[in-house]
């Protein structure tokens, strides 16, 4: 985080609150937050298979570790935040919310860096992004169409994810559409080309929704957008 620009907020249990564009201006605050986030994962992997290999050794039994990144851009309160017996430098706001919420969904949706709809449009040329979905959280009246950062430009312009883009946004056609069977046949097409397996919780959470919108549709004015029952 710190190598790409960013403010360290807080530690809250294994969670690490982190912000970009202040106190200092970063023009590039979306791309450095999306580096932040790939730098840990590889960061990640390499201490996994430390660890993995500590443990054929003779050390603790290996369980990995796994981590969620959720980041949007927007408007925040930042600043000096609390009372003259207590206060840190801290952000606020409807954007911070929906930045945590995104982070409780990586692991719904199969991706560990889930980012809001701005925050996608400002990167969607320097990596492999891919829409996940149009959802409500709590507390919102607007939905929110969410991607997942996938990997650096070489992931973006791979054969493989340009496939798996391509039969992942028909899918979200057909969903969106109402058109659940077609939505159903090309989840099918697109398990053939995953080999390695990246959208099978993706495509596991969809194939268990549609099923369920088959039995019971939902309501004429649907817009699409799915309401999130948890954080």
């Amino acid at each position: 985080i710190l190598a790409r620009k960013g403010t360290i907020d807080k530690y809250m249990g294994a969670v690490i609150m982190a912000f970009w564009n202040a106190p200092l201006d970063d023009k590039n605050h979306q791309q450095n937050a999306c580096e932040a986030a790939l730098d840990m994962l590889e960061q990640i992997d390499l201490l996994n298979k430390q660890r993995e290999q500590e443990a054929q050794e003779g050390g603790p039994t290996y369980i990995a570790i796994k981590v969620g990144v959720g980041l949007n851009t927007g408007i925040c309160v930042v600043g000096n935040i609390g009372s003259d017996l207590r206060f840190d430098y801290s952000v606020l706001g409807d954007t911070v919310n929906l930045a945590s919420r995104l982070e409780g969904q990586s692991k719904e949706y199969g991706f560990p860096i889930i980012v809001g709809s701005k925050t996608a449009a400002a990167v969607r040329d320097k990596f492999a992004i891919l829409e996940l979905d149009n959802i409500m959280v709590k507390g919102k009246k607007e939905p929110e169409v969410i991607y997942a950062v996938a990997g650096r430009e070489d992931v973006a312009k791979s054969d493989q994810f340009l496939k798996a883009r391509k039969l992942t946004g028909e899918m979200l056609i057909c969903y969106r559409n109402r058109d659940w069977d077609g939505a159903l046949a090309t989840i099918e097409r697109g398990r053939k080309i995953d080999e390695a397996g990246d959208l099978e919780l993706l495509y596991d959470l969809y194939e268990e929704r549609l099923h369920a919108y088959r039995e019971n549709p939902p309501p004429p004015d649907w817009n699409g957008a799915f309401q999130l029952l948890n954080k």
